[in-house]
């Protein structure tokens, strides 16, 4: 049960029935049912506070307050960051939404981020990165600007010598070996998306040249133009680019 503190007192009443009888009843029903269930509840709120401040009922709270864990937030557990990266992404990987990579020094970078959204944040950000840069490496300055960290990771006193040992173990490296989805995937599609998130990021390094672009990619202009047309990209304005 997710921010019981935020539950109204009417919802909160049925719930301590619930928890003291181990029993309830179905909408428009009067048959009891007997309920063997063990309840995990979280808050972001003070509870004992919503107490003194009539908002929380008092017995309720003692009646789920059995084993309390406390959970920092993500900024205060930096240690955590690469390794809820890597969860997050094999998530998107098995439920066949795509994937994506990241370099350590793009992991290094959020590390150094506050998290205000904490957890939820993190997330959401991996699925957008997976959505802009499918099948591909993510470095620092692929990151929204926000995220983006100009600080050495040395002279960051919130990373420690013991947190930056366990990010570096993280491999985000291109080199490393591509998981296989295990509901398996189109390889065609795969590679299509992974040859245009390539083409995108030699041109934006390119500045919209067509012909840089294509020699970083080590192919000639034509067939990066054939390939610009293929997938429907745009091509430089620039008639150096031509």
């Amino acid at each position: 049960m997710d921010e019981v503190g935020d539950m109204s007192p009417a919802l909160q009443v049925k719930l301590l029935r619930v928890l003291q009888e181990r029993t309830f009843e179905r909408v428009g029903s009067n048959k009891s049912i007997e309920a063997d269930v063990r309840i995990i509840a979280a808050t972001h709120r003070d509870l004992e506070q919503s107490i003194i401040e009539g908002k929380f009922r008092e017995d309720l709270f003692y009646r789920l307050n059995v084993f309390p864990i406390e959970m920092p937030p993500l900024r205060d557990r930096v240690e955590d960051i690469p390794l809820l990266i890597n969860e997050l992404i094999r998530r998107i990987e098995h439920e066949k939404r795509g994937s994506v990579r990241l370099t350590q020094a793009a992991a290094l970078s959020l590390c150094q981020y506050s998290w205000p959204g904490n957890v939820r944040e993190l997330a959401n950000l991996v699925e957008r990165l997976a959505i802009l840069f499918p099948f591909g490496v993510v470095d620092v300055g692929d990151l929204p600007e926000k995220f983006r960290s100009d600080v050495p990771v040395s002279e960051t006193p919130r990373i420690s010598e013991e947190m930056l040992a366990s990010v570096q173990p993280v491999q985000y490296q291109l080199e490393s070996e591509p998981r296989l989805p295990r509901g398996g995937l189109d390889l065609k599609e795969h590679l299509s998306n992974l040859e245009v998130g390539y083409i995108r990021q030699a041109l934006d390094d390119a500045n919209g040249v067509v012909a840089q672009a294509a020699k970083r990619l080590g192919m000639r202009r034509t067939t990066l133009v054939e390939k610009l047309r293929k997938y429907g990209l745009q091509r430089s304005s620039n008639p150096s680019g031509l």
